[in-house]
């Protein structure tokens, strides 16, 4: 027996044929499943939906804790500039209060230098 040589009409008769049988398999299927794939997109967008609004809490939360740390830091500025300017305050107090000491040492110092010289004046004379 001598096999048959398929030629290429028969090929492409074959190939339109089969596109067909698949087409009209996907089409009969459609109306049973446009239910579930109308469920399915639903279910899809509702996922969505539900990770939008956790992202958005996780967002508000992010900038929630980022605010209450500048807030931090801008007290912990504050808090540190209070004790700097208490140390700047009680170094002048100091710095005054030995100025006013060695003034008044100085001038005891002067009081009692002249009153020696006073006393020797006085024997001498």
């Amino acid at each position: 027996m001598a096999r048959k040589e398929i030629g290429f009409a028969e090929r492409l008769q074959t190939a339109t044929s089969a596109k067909q049988a698949q087409l009209e398999k996907i089409r009969s299927k459609t109306p049973a499943g446009e239910a579930q794939s109308a469920e399915r997109k639903a279910e899809r967008v509702a996922a969505e939906e539900a990770r939008q609004i956790r992202r958005a809490e996780r967002d508000s939360a992010k900038r929630a804790a980022t605010e209450r740390k500048n807030a931090e830091r801008a007290a912990e500025k504050i808090r540190l500039a209070s004790v700097d300017a208490e140390k700047i305050a009680r170094k002048n107090a100091e710095r005054i209060a030995q100025a006013e000491a060695d003034a008044a040492l100085k001038s005891e110092q002067k009081a009692a230098r002249d009153a020696k010289y006073a006393a020797r004046k006085e024997r001498k004379s």
